[in-house]
């Protein structure tokens, strides 16, 4: 697969704050990847710099084969290439949400079908309500409609579920898998580890400005090969035990209660656990 976003080196420096401090990722074609981080991490000093928002200090960046500092070179076409999602919108209020797609369709030079986005984000049955009147959840599809109205290769989807509750949250989670199924590639900021856990090929948890490490959310931390937590209740007491081979464990469990384990648990560190370990780290 070809990159997409190549990373290299970037740094950027408020006064005597690093923001970003030497931060390197490639992120491929056809993948969603989540980035991961505390407040204040350089999460979104990172995102603005590869869309093109905010000038770096030093390093290298390429998005979709363009330096986003020198996009003028690439003109409308690089821009037409890229769909951004921002964290909260509250623009067109008073128009459609068909006239609002409709509009933003004419600032690209090979846009989607105004009728297929709003059917592909759930919206069909909204299509002439004004955008002031939708839920909280289906103003966020509207805002994913207008991100990917101009048919990008690349979209950017800044905490795109804040606030959901969780059915529309899972909902949403279909329509960025569609999008990805659809040939987007798909780069996720979010502070919910089940969403990254569901939705995100690779993820990379940033803090300090540094990527701490880049991997498949089972795998981050050593998280597949983590020590297992054994749970049971022995009389008034509930025990607990971490073990590397817990069938094992269990067997003998077994054998002791003489078959049934009073409320037995066995539990792997979840993606959450890891995180926190991982960011918790970094402070000492």
């Amino acid at each position: 697969m070809s990159k997409v976003i190549s990373v290299a080196g970037l740094r950027k420096s408020y006064g005597s704050t690093k923001a970003v401090d030497g931060l390197a990722l490639e992120i491929e074609q056809g993948e969603i990847f989540a980035l991961l981080g505390p407040n204040g991490a350089g999460k979104t000093t990172t995102v603005e710099i590869l869309e093109g928002f905010r000038d770096r200090d030093s390093g290298e960046v390429k998005v979709l084969g363009f330096d986003p500092a020198t996009k003028g070179r690439a003109g409308q076409s690089w821009r037409d290439r890229i769909g951004i999602v921002l964290q909260s919108t509250n623009d067109a209020g008073d128009l459609t949400v068909l006239e609002s797609v409709s509009h933003f369709a004419k600032y690209y030079a090979n846009p989607k079908d105004a009728r297929d986005v709003i059917e592909l984000v759930g919206l069909t049955d909204k299509a002439d309500a004004l955008g002031r009147t939708l839920s909280g959840g289906q103003r966020r599809r509207l805002d994913v409609a207008l991100g990917i109205i101009g048919n990008p290769e690349l979209i950017f989807l800044d905490e795109p579920t804040t606030g959901f509750d969780p059915e529309a949250r899972r909902a949403f989670w279909l329509l960025v898998r569609k999008l990805r199924d659809e040939g987007a590639t798909i780069l996720l900021t979010t502070h919910y580890l089940d969403e990254a856990e569901a939705l995100a090929d690779r993820v990379a948890v940033i803090n300090h400005g540094q990527i701490i490490e880049i991997s498949t959310p089972d795998q981050l931390g050593g998280r597949a090969t983590s020590l297992a937590t054994v749970s049971w209740r022995d009389g008034q007491q509930l025990q607990t035990e971490k073990s590397a081979n817990p069938t094992e464990l269990v067997k003998k469990l077994g054998q002791q209660f003489g078959g049934e384990v009073p409320e037995l648990s066995v539990k792997r560190a979840s993606l959450e656990d890891i995180y926190l370990e991982m960011i918790c780290g970094t402070y000492e």
